[in-house]
């Protein structure tokens, strides 16, 4: 089996281990052990929205990863985020290859909706009583969606979190950006980055809710 390849990122304090290839299959660690390890662990959890984009990931037993690139973390990097382009994420995309991202952000954007929609609108709090609920992560990972799309030289508004027709729209206008692939500037984002970073902020939060939904059953 050809090993899945990933691009760490080493901040001082956290490290991002992240499929290259698999947007949203991202994880995190106190170092590299733990962050791969983290990897490895979540690899069950990505492979329905893998399936459901029709890019079934080979069976988890039998992953191997193969380090394409280490990358020096920033203040981005210890805040949470998976803040730095790999270099090969500077490439273009191919026609299949672009539709195979796009394929798996999307997928990524019908988990979480699938995750909000089954979820109780009040959520598990933090051991200090901290989190937010369910309406609130689903609002912030709209903001946070529309701040990406402006990394892909789109001008968009927020819409509101019942607002359906809106959502799409701004899901289309990204998918279209990332289809458009062009050529990445210092304010503009390549595709494909732009791709991993999206699709692992939904799934990252589509993963919280479902973790402290459960909680409270």
């Amino acid at each position: 089996m050809t090993p899945i390849r990933v691009c760490l990122e080493l901040g001082r304090r956290r490290v991002f281990a992240s499929a290259l290839d698999w947007p949203g299959w991202c994880r995190s660690g106190r170092d590299e052990e733990r962050a791969l390890a983290a990897l490895s662990e979540s690899a069950a959890r990505y492979a329905p929205i893998a399936t459901a984009a029709r890019e079934p990931l080979p069976d988890a037993t039998t992953i191997e990863f193969s380090i394409a690139e280490r990358l020096p973390g920033t203040i981005t990097t210890d805040f949470g985020a998976p803040g730095e382009i790999a270099s090969t994420e500077a490439d273009s995309l191919g026609a299949e290859e672009n539709g195979r991202i796009r394929g798996l952000v999307n997928a990524c954007w019908a988990y979480l909706d699938r995750v909000v929609d089954s979820a109780p609108a009040v959520l598990r709090k933090g051991p200090r009583g901290g989190g937010r609920d369910r309406d609130a992560v689903f609002e912030h990972v709209l903001a946070a969606d529309v701040a990406y799309a402006r990394k892909l030289g789109l001008r968009v508004s927020q819409p509101a979190i019942g607002d359906r027709g809106g959502i799409v729209a701004l899901r289309a206008a990204i998918l279209g950006a990332i289809e458009a692939d062009a050529p990445p500037t210092e304010d503009r984002w390549p595709g494909r980055y732009a791709a991993r970073r999206i699709a692992w902020h939904v799934l990252d939060h589509a993963w919280e809710i479902e973790d402290r939904a459960t909680a409270l059953t």
